[in-house]
């Protein structure tokens, strides 16, 4: 074990592989890929870059961009249950390719859906009760 849990899965270069991974099947996706920017670089780094500090590594999230205001940021999208869903089957098939130890990968995980869930901002059609009549 290292001092931290960026160090203990790799570092830079296992989150980088995550994100990539992850971006790959956003990619794909009718639903979300609408909600990213046609050029994903800028994208692969910010969340590279927020899931290194957040994890312990560099400071180069909040250097360049300051408090990452997750929801604030997010605010703008339509992020619904099917939207976060769909996220978090991107992000799991992302952390599954790294084959990090179970440990890491449910302390990884726990994070990710905790964080994920707190993204939506809507409800879908079918929570609301808007659904069609027969």
């Amino acid at each position: 074990m290292s001092d931290s849990f960026f160090e203990d899965v790799g570092g830079h270069a296992a989150f980088d592989r995550i994100v990539r991974r992850f971006y790959e099947g956003i990619r794909t996706d009718d639903v979300l890929r609408p909600m990213y920017p046609d050029d994903l670089d800028g994208a692969v780094w910010r969340l590279t870059a927020f899931l290194e500090q957040y994890w312990g590594g560099p400071t180069s999230y909040s250097d360049e961009r300051g408090h990452p205001r997750l929801r604030a940021r997010h605010n703008a999208f339509r992020i619904d249950d099917d939207a976060r869903d769909r996220w978090l089957r991107h992000m799991t098939a992302a952390v599954d390719s790294e084959a990090l130890s179970p440990l890491h990968r449910e302390t990884l995980m726990d994070y990710l859906d905790r964080a994920a869930h707190a993204m939506v901002n809507t409800m879908s059609d079918v929570n609301r009760g808007d659904r069609p009549t027969l």
